[in-house]
């Protein structure tokens, strides 16, 4: 989906604008002006690598970055990489209610409603909203077994029910069962027959903390499962939303694959 408006669109695709203005002075550099004139938002300027001047703000509530050139003519619009592929811009970037990757959503995911699958102990620990009808969510997981099997990647899932009619259901049964880690992996293996049996006393006890969950997910801006939070090799919080590709597994799982 595109974040951008319209107007946007083809600048942001080229990642380059060029604008004539003037050079540094008592008012913004034109190419700032213009996009400020489209309702960008500037909430911090820093000098950045490479003798550029960094902006971030919001355009329409969403983050944004805009990299000017020394000139004060010329625009870059978009995160900016280093030669590791570590993306520079992410951290500077204002939090805001939706899509974000940041301490302040680590912490609320911290405080939300999830159980432990894996060890106590576990040197890493993800987030991920999870729902019982996913077929990514389950390809996920097995795809995690071995780290988790190893005990070294702890998983704290957060049971949501946005994806089928029997969804909240199905995620209240796991989150109200003795075992909630074993629960989900006999939905797991129970998928192509169904998935796991409801069980309507856990439904009726259980079904507030599903819809608690369902706000959360909503109020961070998210709208599909699997979303996973992990801190990356910086220690920074990342996010991923989907099944992630095999070589992006040890970043996120935060170490090579044990059997490997």
């Amino acid at each position: 989906m595109n974040v951008y408006p319209r107007s946007l669109r083809a600048a942001i695709a080229a990642l380059v604008m060029v604008l004539a203005g003037p050079a540094f002075g008592d008012e913004e550099p034109a190419p700032i002006e213009h996009l400020k004139g489209q309702g960008f938002e500037v909430t911090d300027r820093f000098q950045a690598p490479g003798g550029l001047i960094g902006y971030v703000g919001r355009l329409d509530g969403k983050p944004l970055a805009a990299y000017l050139t020394p000139d004060g003519e010329h625009m870059v619009v978009g995160p900016m990489l280093d030669g590791n592929g570590r993306n520079l811009t992410r951290p500077r970037l204002p939090g805001r209610s939706g899509e974000d990757a940041s301490e302040e959503a680590w912490s609320r995911l911290e405080n939300a409603d999830w159980f432990v699958d894996g060890a106590e102990d576990a040197d890493t620990v993800i987030y991920t909203f999870t729902d019982p009808n996913c077929p990514y969510c389950h390809r996920f997981r097995e795809a995690a077994a071995p780290w988790v099997d190893a005990g070294r990647v702890q998983i704290r899932h957060i049971m949501v029910g946005i994806l089928k009619s029997d969804s909240p259901e199905k995620a209240a049964t796991i989150l109200d069962s003795a075992d909630p880690a074993a629960a989900l992996l006999r939905n797991q293996n129970q998928f192509n027959d169904g998935g796991i049996a409801v069980d309507q006393e856990s439904v009726a006890r259980a079904r507030e903390r599903v819809q608690q969950n369902n706000r959360l997910m909503r109020e961070m801006g998210l709208r599909a499962t699997p979303v996973i939070y992990y801190r990356d090799e910086q220690g920074q919080v990342a996010r991923r939303q989907g099944m992630p590709r095999p070589s992006q597994l040890p970043t996120i799982l935060g170490s090579p694959r044990p059997d490997s």
